[in-house]
Parts: structure tokens; sequence; C-alpha cells
């Protein structure tokens, strides 16, 4: 507006301005959400680096076949869920491997009991059975021997190898052996013996000796 002549010209008024703490808090008003987002950022960093694994995610080391104990003249019986003793395993050493939960034994004495009660006696010079004591494997003149029954007579198994599975009641080589049952001698390459099935499977070269019995006395 143009100012009548002679009349004074008043100066414009100056420019209103904040207190100066007034504006920082402006300031930092304007910038909270972005310190806001830097200050999460850090938080889950230090979450992600300080947060332990799962044992599932850890590289677990291998163990080491090496025993975890051992025992000297000792006895060792396993029993079934009915309380029932199934296996007996006395020896000199007994070594237990926990890398594959297998037992070492030094001159084995073993007994083992049939559902039917039959006694089987199995010695070596080794054995290596499994944890439940229901698989043995006989290294070193091994010897195995069935208790007779009032029907079948005692059978005895030799060789430098048995392998001989409680559970199934079986017994077998892959190595020669010497069957004998009775009068008769069965000589093998390799035999897989049955006891539930009754039957005996002599593989390679075979070789069967019949001793007559006895004369019966007058």
């Amino acid at each position: 507006m143009v100012a009548a002549e002679g009349t004074p010209v008043s100066p414009p008024p100056k420019a209103w301005r904040a207190p100066w703490a007034s504006r920082v808090v402006d300031t930092a008003s304007a910038y909270l959400p972005v310190l806001l987002m830097a200050v999460l950022a850090l938080g889950t960093w230090w979450l992600v680096k300080n947060t332990p694994l799962f044992e599932n995610e850890r590289v677990l080391a291998p163990l080491r076949h090496e025993p975890d104990y051992t025992m000297t003249q000792f006895m060792v019986q396993r029993f079934g869920a009915d309380g029932v003793l199934r296996v007996q395993i006395e020896g000199d050493v007994l070594r237990h491997y926990p890398d594959t939960d297998t037992i070492e034994v030094d001159n084995p004495r073993i007994r083992a009991f049939g559902t039917d009660g039959r006694v089987t006696h199995a010695t070596a010079r080794t054995a290596l059975a499994n944890g439940d004591g229901s698989e043995v494997q006989l290294s070193g003149s091994a010897h195995v021997v069935r208790e007779a029954t009032e029907k079948d007579a005692a059978i005895d198994f030799r060789g430098e190898f048995l392998h001989c599975f409680q559970n199934t009641e079986r017994v077998r080589s892959h190595l020669p052996v010497v069957v004998t049952q009775g009068n008769t001698e069965m000589r093998a390459d390799a035999m897989a013996y049955d006891n539930l099935a009754h039957v005996l499977d002599l593989k390679g070269h075979v070789q069967v000796v019949l001793t007559p019995p006895p004369p019966a006395k007058n």
C-alpha cells in the first residue's frame, strides 16, 4: 500500500523466531523415526550375535572307537521283559565301546537260555556282543554246545569263528566248522543252524562221519 504524501511509513515487522529449545525439540522430532530404526537394527544384530545355537545345529565330533569303561573278572546278566534270565556272560576283561554300543570280552564264558529252557554254553578266546547280549561273535577256538533234551542229543559246534543269535536261536559261520551230535560228526567249509526250524545247512566241502553206537550189553 502506498502511504499518502507526508505520512511516515512504518518499518515492516520483524519475522518471529521460536526459542532455541523449541527448535531443538522440533529437529529431534523430525529425526526420531530414523534414530528408532537405527536402535532397532543394532538390537537385532546384538540378539543374533549372542543367541546360543540349538544342539541340533552344532556339529558334534564323532565318537572314537575307544572303550569308555572296562571290567575285570566280571559277570553280566541280562533278563527278559518277563524277568527270566536270558544271557549270562563271564570273562577275564570286558571293554564297552560307546560308538557302537558293543562289548568285547577276553576269554568269555557264556550261558544263554532258550524259551524252552534249553541252555547253550559258549566259550572262545574273544567275544564281541551287542548291547543286550542277544548277538555274540566268538573268535578263536570258538565252542558252542546246546544241551541235550529228552528227545534230542546235545549238539556241539567248533570252529575259529561262530556267530550266535540268542533271540532267533541260530548259529552260523563263514569259516570251517565241526558239528557233532550224538554219534555223528560233520565237517564243512561253512554252516548255518536254525534251532527253531531244526535245520542244519552245511556248505562247501562237507564230510560226515557216522560212528556206530556201542553194542548193547547182554
